[in-house]
């Protein structure tokens, strides 16, 4: 999976599409992503001795297939490749060649 925690991505297809924000948990065993503000659901809490009754608004995981990664300089999604350098792999712009991290 190409994409990591704290990547900035934007949504490519679904009802979110267009939307941006910030990768808060990634999880590639299912190939989905938590991106903050997008495919947010409610739950309702039930009350606890502890813990009143409250209605929480999370966000759901979507396919990470949904979403890009989002380049803040160029403002445009972009994609990833692999470049191996100095016996590390590391991420990199596809159309430019620059490193990602």
């Amino acid at each position: 999976m190409k994409i990591k925690k704290n990547d900035t991505v934007m949504v490519i297809t679904g009802k979110e599409k267009g939307k941006s924000g910030k990768v808060l948990k990634a999880m590639p065993k299912e190939n989905k992503v938590i991106v903050e503000g997008i495919n947010v659901q409610t739950k309702h809490q039930k009350q606890t001795r502890k813990e009143k009754a409250e209605i929480k608004h999370i966000e759901g995981p979507i396919n990470a297939s949904n979403v890009m990664l989002y380049d803040k300089k160029a403002g445009e999604v972009i994609k990833v490749g692999y470049k191996i350098a100095n016996g590390k792999k590391a991420r990199v712009n596809k159309k430019t060649g620059t490193a990602i991290d």
